[in-house]
């Protein structure tokens, strides 16, 4: 997804141009951490007191000039409003967040008025019309049979959540004024494997081969989760 997400800012943004990108559920902080290495001021915004520690120890290990441009905000995603004005961000990302979200719209409408014109909205969610792979492909019958007609599910921690499908995001990204300019998928290949999986020799390979699929049809379509990114206009 990295990939994904370097394609579409050097698609639009200078090589060079220092861009203002919120991290909204930032978690850990990977994303807002990478981004800050490669020179961007980032703000990261996590509820979770767990994941905002995380964060700031693995912060802390940076060389100064990288803390000097990240700033860690305890907030829920909903109020980017109480934190920030509008049109203050040219990069917002909103990753394995909606999930949690029983009604992603009005969260949605926030972050697109965070961004300034021509900013980049990235989602990443899990795919709904795609949730009867995972049970399938491991044999659990009854479990694919079922998911076919829901957009509910329990994820790997046991917690009920839930899925987004494309066509659905794509008519809220429009109606929210940052239309999708480009989906990709993510875990196409490897969304089976364990999460205690030892990383491949040929790990270069299969993110090339995961990269691939992630921007191919039909294979995109089936993906555990999807990239999704919208512009504002």
């Amino acid at each position: 997804m990295a990939r994904q997400l370097d394609e579409q800012i050097a698609a639009r943004y200078p090589v060079g141009q220092r861009l203002r990108v919120l991290d909204v559920g930032m978690g850990q902080g990977t994303q807002a951490l990478r981004l800050a290495r490669l020179g961007h001021q980032v703000t990261g915004l996590e509820q979770d007191p767990t994941m905002i520690a995380a964060a700031r120890e693995a912060l802390s290990g940076e060389p100064e000039g990288i803390r000097e441009r990240m700033r860690i905000i305890e907030g829920d995603g909903r109020d980017t409003g109480v934190h920030f004005l509008p049109g203050s961000f040219d990069v917002v990302l909103c990753h394995g967040v909606l999930m949690y979200v029983e009604e992603p719209d009005a969260l949605l409408a926030g972050l697109a008025r965070m961004l300034a014109p021509g900013g980049l909205l990235s989602l990443l969610v899990r795919n709904a019309d795609a949730l009867a792979m995972r049970p399938g492909l491991s044999g659990d019958w009854t479990g694919a049979l079922g998911a076919f007609d829901t957009v509910s599910y329990r994820n790997r921690l046991g917690l009920a959540v839930r899925a987004d499908r494309l066509a659905t995001l794509t008519g809220t990204l429009a109606g929210i004024g940052a239309p999708l300019q480009a989906w990709y998928g993510v875990r196409v290949f490897t969304d089976t494997a364990a999460d205690a999986a030892q990383i491949p020799d040929d790990v270069e390979a299969l993110l090339t081969a995961e990269e691939r699929a992630g921007r191919t049809d039909p294979y995109r379509q089936v993906a555990a989760l999807l990239h999704l990114c919208g512009v504002r206009g």
